[in-house]
């Protein structure tokens, strides 16, 4: 037991630095990655130990409580000094020149990983997918709570990485891995306009518009047309202007003779009229007065008698 015990402990790589940004030692390029670059002695113990490749470290802040893990690229750092990406301190909160933990780790290979851009301009990419499976070939492995930079055209864009399986902490290094993307951190849903202020504007409209449309009616407007087919000279009084009571015919007594003198004054003599109620007395059917009218046409209208054989004469002998 023991001595297994010691054989894992002798396999185990665990080191102190200080830590200081690539572009120290002119290696901006190395923002784009989570490479690390380490010293000389860092190798020789590494070569030492039965450590798997590719190498994988996890990296600890004790004093603010943040883990990450990176690979390495280079053993030409100083000693006792590490030089790391700035987005990786960021992650960490460490400060140059700050003690950092070094230990060296084996991490499973991802299956699926959870991004979410900082800001909806990397959606606005062509193909946001293709840029960053490119740019995570820079990349060794992926711990859940990271924020990793993606450089594209002259701009950085920061993804929070909320999801990886099967594990916290995985190695994308010639894996098959499904990426899925979370809204944006500064994406807003649009406002849905209220649907009962325009629901009943639109009624209100409708209704409007047919009373706009309709005409109002006019009853009994036009000419009047005589029965025997001659031209009429009076318009037809309108229906919707009733005369007053004091022109109206007063009711007689007497005969239908009387009955009959007085709408013979008041219209020419064999005109019927249609829509006009001023001829018939209030307790007449509507019936009688074109019965009245044309027994009276024949005694009022004037028309000359046919004479035959009338003329001068003339005789055949001159």
């Amino acid at each position: 037991m023991l001595k297994a015990f010691q054989d894992v402990r002798s396999s185990t790589f665990q080191q102190s630095y200080r830590c200081y940004p690539v572009s120290f030692i002119d290696k901006s390029h190395l923002e784009k990655g989570d490479k690390i670059i380490m010293p000389p002695s860092a190798l020789d113990r590494l070569a030492s130990l039965h450590i798997e490749y590719p190498m994988l470290f996890e990296l600890s802040n004790l004093s603010a409580g943040r883990v990450t893990h990176c690979g390495v690229l280079e053993f030409v750092a100083d000693e006792g000094l590490i030089y790391l990406p700035y987005w990786m301190m960021e992650n960490m909160l460490l400060q140059e020149g700050q003690i950092v933990q070094v230990k060296n780790a084996s991490l499973a290979k991802g299956t699926y990983v959870k991004l979410q851009p900082h800001t909806k301009d990397f959606l606005d990419i062509s193909n946001p997918k293709a840029i960053l499976e490119t740019s995570l070939r820079s990349y060794s492995c992926l711990t859940t709570g990271d924020t990793i930079m993606v450089a594209y055209n002259n701009k950085k864009y920061y993804i929070d990485i909320v999801e990886t399986k099967p594990s916290s902490a995985v190695s994308i290094i010639e894996t098959d891995c499904e990426v899925d993307f979370a809204p944006p951190l500064d994406y807003k849903e649009p406002e849905k306009p209220a649907p009962t202020a325009s629901l009943k504007k639109t009624r209100l409209d409708d209704q409007e518009e047919p009373a706009r449309k309709i005409p109002k009616f006019s009853p009994f407007t036009g000419f009047g047309r005589r029965l025997d087919g001659k031209p009429s000279t009076q318009p037809v009084a309108p229906a919707s202007s009733p005369k007053p009571k004091q022109h109206q015919p007063e009711a007689h007594n007497g005969t239908e003779d009387s009955k009959s003198s007085k709408p013979a004054s008041q219209q020419p003599a064999g005109k019927l009229v249609f829509g006009s109620n001023v001829n018939q007395p209030q307790k007449a059917a509507p019936k009688v007065a074109p019965e009245n009218n044309s027994q009276e046409q024949p005694q009022k209208v004037e028309e000359p008698k046919f004479q035959a054989f009338t003329g001068k004469k003339y005789s055949l002998k001159g």
